[in-house]
């Protein structure tokens, strides 16, 4: 896991080849890696889908997955981490800790994900591990140990000192890096290595209180006791080992492989999964192949190249075994499934198995009702885990097929793609008729109306993006909503009073305060679903109001003609005859945007931020470079990479992830209003 460019494809196609499994490196800039197996990732050498592969290193199975750096598909990284023991966070030596490391990182501490740290590119200009370390100290929040010294920096990296064994390893480029040579450290050198290792050991009798005792009784620090403590305090997420290597150059590779075995966790080494049971009762699952079949379902992947296979969908087995041909149960959706055919994934090949056993992640063909998230397990003993948290969409356009034959096979593959991605949607403007797709950002987007295309072959034609707008309030209010129908039979009589407030972060909160039953109990759901129903379009532009708390405090019924549907209608006036009362407020994503430039471009780049309604919190140099951060409105960001391109003559990189959301100007939201209402 890593930001953008930080080499995460690049070490793995490093780790395929030294570990076997493949016979030759593939390189991301010529489009020939492994792991990037999409047209789309090869033709602009990022990685859009995370790719799993299983490979063996000191008679150990190693499964990884290499997952996006782009905030645009952060799901993947999300699902990915649910559902590992431990990750390998890769930091560029010039970029240092960048903001989607800080992304990354975020999501590893909320599943408690061990990790260790590989500082790449050290043989780049600029390269500086000390500063990058520091980063991890002070931006993360980790404790990181270095247990690795470089032995030069930029063009005159060579290796790394082995601070654990001390021991100098280097690597030959001829040899493609397969056989690292280790020596003896140089005498030149074993200064400044006994002082970091003296500052490795009281790190690590810091973290681990083995460690502690055998220091302060001054035994001697050996290997075996080092990495035993350093395992138990990396296991614990007391301590974070620091590794450094130059991967596109071949060089730090193996020591990383030896680190992962070394520090990071089997499946037995990390709690049992936590889960409920069929009363919903908390209950746990050991990792041991005699405990009953239970796994989590974390990515589905449609094949449309191969429609024999059709959907596969992506699990991690956390306690007993599943074999080929078995019929499970999936506690979420209560409904039996038969899995056709068990298959081990190396990025997209595939290899037929016929068990898979606690630990291991594996592929099964044929599941129908599964979706991500779900749960798998014996139907004997069910448990339903924990789920994982899906960002929300934050930017949307509008699509239509080219040809009307193609509107059913349109709604098909859309429907395929929101299954297999949760942090996509779908959906149909109820006023327009438009189909309105929903993503993470352009890019998203902009890869979905391409594997349309590709792999669907419908071609589609989209309109310009438009930003998730939200609604709220910004006062207290009270209001009355009363129905009232008189026919020639039965009338309708519904009568409520409701009090709105602001509820910052909390989303929508409904109470029922009435007493002496001026609204009777069996109404109250039917007033609720009233006032969500209203305040799911909002009363401003149509959007969604977010972060307000409705109270129904009075009302009053009729014998005979009261009934659900006139106090729902009861409700959904009172409900927007309150927030129109308590000051709306439109809401717009802003983003959080790093713009790396050279410096002579800064003035036009931080001007042209602010011509954007951005707000410049930061500026901080980096080598002959200055990082600019600011926060600025997602509408204003539309086509920001071609000019910042044409600014600053190609030289500058941006990175941008949503924030938070904040108040749109007055003058800005009159525009908005007026653009809603026209189109209405």
């Amino acid at each position: 896991m890593a930001h953008i460019d930080a080499g995460k494809t690049t070490t793995t196609e490093r780790v395929l080849f030294y570990t076997g499994v493949s016979r030759k490196m593939g390189e991301v800039h010529e489009g020939t890696t492994q792991m990037d197996w999409m047209e789309q990732e090869q033709e602009r050498g990022i990685t859009i889908t995370a790719a799993s592969t299983t490979c063996f290193w000191r008679d150990h199975r190693v499964n990884i997955i290499d997952t996006p750096g782009h905030v645009d598909f952060t799901i993947e990284v999300e699902r990915s981490l649910r559902v590992l023991d431990g990750a390998v966070a890769l930091f560029c030596a010039v970029g240092g800790v960048e903001p989607q490391s800080e992304t990354v990182w975020r999501q590893a501490d909320r599943y408690h994900v061990p990790r260790i740290a590989f500082i790449n590119k050290c043989d780049r200009i600029g390269a500086d591990p000390d500063r990058c370390v520091q980063e991890i100290r002070e931006r993360l929040r980790a404790n990181p140990i270095l247990i690795q010294i470089p032995n030069g920096l930029e063009d005159e990296f060579s290796g790394v000192i082995d601070l654990i064994d001390m021991k100098m390893i280097a690597w030959e480029g001829e040899t493609l890096g397969a056989t690292p040579v280790v020596t003896d450290i140089p005498e030149t050198l074993t200064g400044a290595a006994a002082a970091a290792r003296a500052t490795m050991v009281e790190a690590i009798a810091e973290a681990d209180d083995e460690a502690m005792r055998a220091f302060l009784e001054e035994r001697v620090m050996d290997g075996a006791l080092l990495r035993a403590a350093l395992r138990r305090a990396t296991v614990a997420g007391l301590a974070v080992p620091v590794l450094m290597g130059a991967a596109f150059k071949n060089k730090g590779v193996q020591p990383l492989l030896d680190a992962i075995v070394d520090y990071l966790p089997s499946p037995t080494d990390v709690p049992a999964v936590a889960g409920k049971d069929a009363a919903s009762r908390p209950t746990r699952r050991r990792a041991d192949d005699a405990e009953p079949f239970s796994a989590l379902a974390f990515k589905i992947m449609n094949d449309a190249n191969d429609p024999f296979v059709g959907s596969l969908t992506y699990f991690r087995v956390y306690s007993g075994k599943v074999e080929t041909g078995a019929t499970v149960y999936n506690s979420v959706k209560g409904k039996r499934e038969k899995i056709g055919r068990l298959l081990r994934m190396h990025a997209n090949k595939r290899e037929d198995v016929k068990e898979v056993t606690t630990g291991n992640i594996a592929a099964a063909a044929g599941l129908r009702v599964t979706t991500t998230g779900d749960t798998l397990c014996d139907e004997k003993a069910p448990v339903v885990l924990e789920v994982m948290d899906f960002p929300a969409p934050v930017i949307s356009i509008a699509i239509e097929p080219t040809t009307q034959a193609n509107q059913e096979k349109l709604g098909m593959a859309l429907a395929k793609l929101a299954v297999e991605d949760p942090s996509f949607s779908v959906k149909t403007d109820p006023e327009t008729g438009q189909t309105i797709i929903s993503g993470m950002g352009e890019l998203h987007l902009e890869i979905i109306v391409d594997r349309l295309v590709r792999e669907f072959k419908i071609e589609a034609s989209v309109g310009r993006p438009q930003v998730a707008y939200r609604e709220t309030i910004a006062r207290e209010a009270d209001a009355e909503g009363k129905y009232i129908r008189q026919t020639g039979g039965r009338g309708a009589y519904g009568h409520v009073s409701l009090h709105v407030e602001p509820a910052e972060g909390k989303g929508i909160i409904f109470e029922d305060a009435t007493v002496g039953g001026s609204v009777p109990p069996e109404f109250v759901p039917a007033v609720e679903r009233g006032v969500r129903e209203t305040l799911s379009r909002g009363v401003m532009a149509g959007y969604p109001m977010i972060d307000v708390a409705v109270r129904l405090t009075g009302g009053s019924y009729h014998q005979i003609d009261s009934s659900e549907k006139a106090f729902q209608i009861a409700g959904s006036m009172g409900a927007q005859a309150a927030a129109r009362e308590a000051q709306p407020v439109l809401l717009e994503p802003l983003m959080q945007v790093e713009v790396l430039t050279p410096d002579e471009f800064m003035g036009e780049v931080t001007g042209n931020l602010s011509a954007r309604r951005g707000r410049v919190s930061g500026l901080e140099a980096r080598g002959s470079a200055q990082a600019i951060t600011a926060e600025v409105p997602l509408a204003s960001m539309f086509g920001y990479s071609t000019d910042v391109r044409s600014m600053t003559q190609g030289r500058a990189t941006y990175t941008m992830q949503f924030s938070r959301y904040a108040p749109v100007p007055t003058h800005v939201t009159e525009s908005i209003v007026e653009r809603m209402r026209g189109a209405y």
